[in-house]
């Protein structure tokens, strides 16, 4: 079911298929993303470029209780890999992971053998780099169409991992492109996610910064203050009547080495 969240449309259950007759472009969205995208044209058009955007934050989930009176869900990339992997192990089809670090890759291939022994799975770790050339960009599409994958898995973190799906989307001979960032860590082991107690009752977040400060605290303690003052101010000018000139700015979006790869 799809659901409007001030300029985006929100899928608040998972997909019962895999691809479709269209490309299947599938991405979450949490307090930090909406901040950074509003700053950020070419992220908002990816993350509108969406035919499947999951609300992954409770800063979300409560928002949309607030502004729209709809209690949904937090589903989090974690659970759209985990469910995808399910799908696509009843068919014996094939995965190809783009990201994160060789070991990582190398342990979720392991974790896969066990745990859905009927995927073939392939991946390749690119360049820890800002941007890529556009020769690199050639190269991982051309590697991942050659392996014909059903799903690709997208783990650069945000907004780099949105921003490359939506550039060579187009390119790209896959029916279903997911960017999931953390998630190749939280399954391959390397970063351990909080227990599920804190996720039911919303604390996912709090568990996450303890652990990660450095890493985490901007998004944290800089956007979610950040996400509640937009929100509280929708709310207001909803309540009052008045016209929201942000809303106005935001369009639609506008429709070197060999690669290692593993299979």
């Amino acid at each position: 079911m799809l659901l409007k969240f001030l300029n985006y449309q929100l899928t608040t259950q998972l997909p019962t298929e895999i691809g479709g007759r269209k490309k299947v472009l599938a991405n979450t969205l949490n307090p930090h993303s909406f901040c950074i995208a509003r700053e950020d044209k070419d992220f908002q058009n990816a993350l509108k470029a969406s035919a499947i955007l999951l609300p992954d934050g409770i800063g979300i989930v409560y928002a949309t209780r607030l502004l729209y009176g709809k209690k949904i869900k937090k589903i989090s990339g974690y659970d759209l890999h985990l469910h995808y992997l399910g799908l696509l192990n009843n068919q014996a089809g094939k995965v190809f992971y783009l990201g994160s670090s060789e070991f990582v890759l190398n342990e979720i291939k392991k974790k896969l053998a066990v745990n859905f022994p009927d995927i073939v799975c392939a991946f390749y770790s690119p360049p820890f780099c800002a941007s890529f050339t556009s020769e690199e960009d050639q190269l991982m599409v051309t590697t991942i169409n050659e392996f014909k994958p059903d799903i690709l898995f997208v783990g650069m973190t945000a907004p780099k991992q949105e921003k490359w799906v939506l550039k060579n989307k187009d390119n790209l001979e896959v029916s279903t492109i997911a960017a999931i960032g953390a998630v190749f860590d939280f399954y391959a082991g390397t970063v351990i996610r909080p227990n599920t107690f804190w996720i039911n009752f919303g604390f996912e977040w709090l568990i996450r910064l303890i652990k990660e400060p450095k890493r985490l605290w901007r998004r944290t303690l800089i956007s979610t203050p950040k996400f509640v003052v937009l929100i509280m101010a929708h709310k207001i000018k909803a309540i009052f009547g008045f016209p929201n000139k942000r809303e106005k700015l935001i369009t639609k979006p506008e429709t070197n080495s060999k690669l290692k790869i593993h299979g």
